[in-house]
């Protein structure tokens, strides 16, 4: 059965390809996100129906409208993938109070947002899919990612008591804990790690590769995968999928 989702920070690596994997799998996809040209250039690739719409969801009324404007134009959202996202690597004694907020705002305030706007339609339907793409920072903490790490245990805190309001309603709510991912986000951190301490860009991937036990980076399609797994399953709730290569064993 075709369903409206809406996919977020669909314009490049994790969400770009959950955004293939649900027009694949032959759901409506409203793609969101800072940069229009990116979500056009996804939106050209999905072999269904979609509808581009970008925005800053740390602005104010921008999820509100989001919302408002997937249900004009098709349904209300009945499959949320909050994925977008983003970490600076700071030592926790130097984070400014600016960066702390930032860190908050878009990695746990925006899916908060977006979380309470879906669920009313949702629970009256008595079927929907609450998504949110974590990491493994939501299940250990990390040097030098205090304010990413912070925010992401607090989105799986907010997952698990949706959940749990959730149980009896058909409505499942999920995080998805990935690890390193070969994305833009973590050439990226490759980039801030060569900056900080003068060593090549090689050697810092092939660290970051083989802090996972099967030695390499995660895929964009494994991820994909587990979210697909999420949209499937109406009896996986409140869980915490790690998708990390064995990195946390929980």
């Amino acid at each position: 059965m075709a369903r409206t989702s809406l996919v977020t920070g669909a314009g490049r690596g994790i969400g770009a390809a959950v955004a293939r994997r649900l027009s694949t799998e032959g759901h409506r996809v409203a793609l969101t996100a800072r940069n229009e040209a990116e979500l056009r250039a996804v939106a050209a690739t999905l072999p269904g129906e979609s509808l581009v719409l970008p925005a800053d969801l740390t602005e104010p009324g921008a999820v509100a409208g989001l919302f408002d404007a997937v249900e004009a134009a098709w349904s209300p959202v009945e499959i949320l993938v909050a994925n977008a996202g983003s970490g600076t690597a700071t030592p926790l004694h130097r984070i400014t109070d600016e960066e702390w907020s930032a860190a908050l705002a878009l990695n746990l305030t925006a899916p908060f947002q977006c979380l309470r706007r879906a669920i009313p339609a949702m629970r009256a339907a008595g079927w929907g899919r609450l998504i949110v793409v974590a990491s493994t920072a939501a299940k250990q903490g990390e040097a030098h990612i205090a304010a990413y790490t912070a925010a992401k245990h607090g989105v799986l805190g907010l997952v698990r008591a949706a959940a749990a309001e959730l149980a009896r309603t058909g409505v499942t709510a999920n995080a998805i804990c990935p690890a390193f991912v070969d994305t833009p986000m973590t050439e990226r951190t490759v980039d801030a790690v060569a900056e900080r301490t003068g060593r090549p860009r090689a050697e810092i991937r092939a660290m970051l590769a083989a802090k996972q036990p099967i030695g390499r980076m995660i895929s964009v399609e494994e991820v994909a995968d587990a979210v697909s797994f999420c949209v499937a399953s109406p009896a996986f709730t409140g869980q915490g999928l790690n998708i990390d290569g064995g990195t946390v064993q929980s």
